[in-house]
């Protein structure tokens, strides 16, 4: 269940960044920011009033909040870094060195949730990393060192934000995977919403006022934001953190391949990168189902 769950986070992801890219330039960084959180949260109440038919919604303590705090103010600074990331060199490159996420990740998760870190699953991480690496193309070797590292903390930062999603899910005295994912997916984007829009109407109310004007555009984000997260939190339920980051980088083998099929052929390297990411990911899968 959770690879599957996975596998619909990761489509709805790559829509979502497409979308909230075509909207920086004309709201800036912030406003394309605050569009996954704002235009997201209804339909996270929405998906928490379907949840709430299978059984009781639980009721969140003091450490739900805590985490679920952390993980909201890490997913906005590293949305915000991704954006500008993004501005300054390209979707693709960008995406790439974001996506170097888990390793990070896995050190965090054992560290702070006690999730089990064997030989074979930090391997499996380090091989689908590496091959995202190489199936990215030279890109990401060009990039100046500021965006570059812009792209890496996001990264960071999107791993921390898993850890404090999955630590408040886990804390949750009660319930099933989907209703305390959406529990905690409302508790996420509530906060969420109240920074970033008193952030803007303090300092940025331009940007608030592009989101009005671009409310088709912004729904439509804030729609696949709201989805994809739905997903990644019951994915988060039912696995450590790292294993459903690494089997979403099938996603950069999946644009790889659509990228030859339209543009240009690959090179050798790109190639031997798809297969690392698809050796790594079906070891990870391996390790678990062994584990």
């Amino acid at each position: 269940m959770w690879i599957a769950a996975t596998l619909i986070a990761s489509l709805a992801q790559t829509g979502r960044n497409a979308a909230q890219m075509g909207l920086t330039a004309r709201i800036g960084t912030m406003g394309a920011t605050g569009v996954r959180f704002v235009f997201g949260l209804p339909f996270a109440l929405l998906f928490l009033a379907m949840a709430a038919l299978a059984g009781p919604v639980p009721v969140p303590d003091a450490t739900v909040f805590g985490y679920a705090a952390l993980g909201a103010v890490a997913q906005v600074a590293a949305t915000a870094l991704m954006l500008t990331a993004m501005r300054h060199r390209g979707f693709a490159v960008a995406t790439a060195l974001i996506k170097t996420e888990p390793v990070t990740l896995a050190l965090m998760g054992w560290a702070m949730l006690g999730d089990a870190l064997s030989p074979q699953r930090a391997l499996a991480i380090l091989v689908a990393t590496l091959g995202v690496l190489m199936a990215s193309g030279r890109g990401w070797r060009r990039a100046a060192p500021g965006p570059a590292l812009l792209a890496i903390g996001a990264g960071a930062l999107f791993g921390l934000s898993a850890i404090g999603f999955r630590g408040a899910i886990l804390a949750l005295p009660e319930g099933g995977e989907v209703v305390r994912s959406t529990t905690v997916l409302v508790i996420t984007l509530a906060l969420q919403t109240a920074m970033v829009g008193a952030w803007l109407a303090l300092a940025d109310r331009a940007a608030l006022r592009g989101m009005a004007a671009a409310w088709r555009e912004s729904l439509g984000a804030g729609f696949l934001g709201a989805l994809a997260s739905q997903f990644w939190f019951i994915a988060f339920a039912l696995t450590p953190a790292a294993n459903v980051r690494t089997l979403a980088l099938v996603e950069i083998a999946f644009a790889a391949a659509i990228s030859r099929h339209r543009r240009e052929a690959m090179s050798p390297t790109q190639l031997a990168g798809m297969a690392l990411i698809l050796i790594g990911v079906a070891w990870l899968i391996l390790a678990g189902a062994s584990g």
